[in-house]
């Protein structure tokens, strides 16, 4: 039996030119990871995030809320209800980190 290497071939090729990307999103996710712990301030010290290990008590639960990247984005950059803006202490980049790491996170992805 003759096996066609056509649609493994585009599969590798596929895989090839997305690594890149796979690599650069885990770099933003570890980001991510790492300043909802540590930025000033934390996002762990108000919410709840099993992911981080994260167990506030002021703000949403976000495993519960499981926001997309565009609200947590709005909410860091404009801040909300008790939430304080953090387009002053963290770069666009960094609030995309953060945004895409609790996004997948709290939907467990």
């Amino acid at each position: 039996m003759i096996q066609k290497k056509l649609p493994s071939l585009a599969l590798s090729t596929l895989l090839l030119a997305a690594g890149p990307a796979l690599a650069d999103e885990a770099a933003q996710m570890a980001l991510g990871k790492k300043l909802f712990n540590t930025a000033t301030p934390a996002c762990a010290v108000c919410h709840t995030l099993k992911d981080a290990g994260a167990e506030g008590a002021i703000g949403p639960v976000l495993d519960e809320l499981q926001p997309d990247a565009d609200r947590v984005t709005r909410a860091m950059r404009n801040g909300i209800g008790s939430m304080p803006s953090f387009k002053g202490t963290l770069s666009d980049a960094e609030i995309a980190a953060v945004a895409l790491y609790v996004s997948r996170a709290s939907r467990g992805k």
